[in-house]
């Protein structure tokens, strides 16, 4: 069978997963993120207008006021985004324990149950679209949290294809969109949902024939085989495969030494350095996390407030809205283009030979400190942008935003797949994600302060622009990091030259 036969073979089996990986992250994984384009559809059809009430200005004019019906689409995409990212924890310690099979099964059933909720709903239905946008959302990001482990099976482009998937989810942000043109030519939104859910199939397909059951390991053992048309693939156990490569690496490096007293001595820091708590409760977790967290609530609050603030600058002319909404969905698209870049900034060092005494992992995190730099500083002028009310800028603001929103996952991704153990992967990564979806919920008070301030989000954006510096924390301490593991490199070796001097004089 394709792919199951011979040394050939099995690259071309490996070839098909990445592209239909990357076909399934990009037609379906994030669309979420294009929920501006979904909401002018829903507005159109008259979703939560009984919300909207007449009312007589100062000047006694008459006119229509949508702020609740705003605030219910902000509510919808806010209670999406959070469990997008808190139920990636449960969905994490899933993927470790019961392998992609099970997680997929699941992330299908969900994604299938979005999408007909939003197909069997309407006007007088408008509350489904909260169960809907989550099902879809979190079906979407299991899609994304299994597919990560192909990079495994390319091993010196792995962050690269890490961060490509990251960038194919961003970009099918937009599938809503192509619904919103869809929409305008004459294809109802109950077709277009209908057509997703049928789409399924392909998942399912996909889950069977070019996924494993169980976690694809790194690096890739020798003829490597997956899927059930391979009849009886390999089969790994993660854990113990990699701490046995770790133990290896060690062993080639320290091979000097006392073999026996070394492997004991290796088994027992491999084990603790290799364990789930001591992952939770390092530096590395704990700076990661807010450079996560605060640059991911300045991204949801721009995307949840995207229509009434294109609607308050354009002075609510909907053909204006329409433009701008459709330029910002365009632009979503870009994202399967920016992301590789970041891949190749960390996976720049790959073929080249290691400093003396440097571990894989050391140059990894030596080279990961410039992607998270320049993740930091885009977002930082993307914040800027966003926060000056100019209508034309937001032009400028939406390429920034998704070439950060493209470097910021691709980038969280990679990090923690080369800072921490890869069988401890979608714990970390979920309780990244779940972690960071409780600050996001901040998004709420923030809504709040800007219909306090009169609709205004200036100030609002002023202090999250602030706010949005502690993410420069991360990669200097990556920084500070591997400069003291190569000062220590340098005195153990000096003091290595110094011994064998000694001993030669003697």
């Amino acid at each position: 069978m394709l792919g199951c036969d011979g040394e050939s073979g099995t690259r071309v089996r490996y070839k098909l997963t990445l592209v239909t990986g990357l076909l399934e992250c990009l037609g379906f994984a994030g669309v979420v993120f294009g929920w501006a384009s979904l909401v002018f559809v829903l507005k159109t059809d008259g979703y939560f207008s009984d919300l909207c009430v007449n009312v007589t200005e100062a000047n006694g004019t008459a006119v229509t006021d949508c702020s609740a019906q705003d605030e219910q689409f902000s509510l919808i995409f806010t209670v999406a985004s959070f469990m997008n990212n808190f139920l990636t924890l449960p969905n994490g310690f899933l993927f470790d324990h019961f392998g992609t099979m099970a997680t997929r099964f699941l992330a299908i059933f969900l994604y299938t149950t979005g999408t007909l909720l939003v197909a069997v709903s309407s006007k007088a239905l408008s509350l489904l679209f909260f169960p809907a946008l989550s099902c879809i959302t979190v079906g979407g990001i299991m899609f994304l949290l299994t597919n990560i482990q192909v990079g495994n099976l390319f091993g010196t482009h792995r962050s690269t294809i890490i961060t490509l998937y990251n960038g194919a989810f961003d970009s099918s942000s937009a599938v809503f969109l192509i619904i919103k043109v869809l929409y305008e030519n004459g294809i109802s939104l109950r077709t277009s949902f209908l057509f997703l859910s049928a789409c399924d199939i392909i998942h399912l397909l996909r889950t069977l024939f070019l996924m494993p059951k169980s976690h694809i390991p790194y690096p890739v053992p020798d003829n490597y085989k997956y899927g059930v048309s391979c009849g009886k693939s390999n089969s790994y156990n993660v854990e113990r495969y990699e701490a046995k490569q770790e133990l290896k690496n060690m062993s080639e490096q320290d091979g000097e030494s006392d073999p026996l007293k070394n492997s004991a001595q290796q088994g027992e820091q491999t084990e603790k350095d290799s364990s789930f708590k001591s992952s939770v409760l390092s530096w590395f977790f704990l700076w990661h996390l807010i450079w996560l967290s605060v640059m991911q609530l300045r991204h949801y609050l721009y995307i949840g407030t995207l229509n009434p603030m294109l609607n308050r600058l354009a002075n609510q002319d909907p053909d204006t809205v329409s433009q701008y909404t459709n330029a910002f969905a365009f632009t979503q698209l870009s994202g399967i283009f920016f992301a590789p870049w970041n891949g190749l900034l960390m996976d720049r060092h790959k073929g080249k030979a290691l400093r003396p005494g440097e571990t894989d992992k050391e140059a990894d995190l030596r080279s990961s400190v410039l992607s998270l730099f320049l993740t930091s500083l885009q977002c930082l002028l993307f914040s800027l942008c966003a926060t000056i009310p100019l209508l034309p800028l937001q032009y400028v603001t939406f390429v920034l935003q998704v070439l950060n929103r493209s470097f910021l996952y691709g980038g969280n991704a990679a990090f923690i797949s080369i800072a921490f153990p890869s069988q401890h992967f979608g714990k970390l990564y979920g309780l990244v994600m779940s972690l960071s979806a409780v600050a996001s919920l901040l998004q709420y008070p923030c809504l709040a302060l800007v219909k306090a301030l009169g609709g205004d989000p200036f100030y609002v954006n002023i202090s999250l622009t602030i706010l949005t510096l502690l993410a420069f924390i991360h990669p200097l301490n990556i920084f500070l990091h591997c400069r003291r593991l190569a000062s220590q490199r340098k005195n153990s070796q000096s003091i290595s030259a110094d011994s064998s001097k000694r001993e030669a004089s003697l």
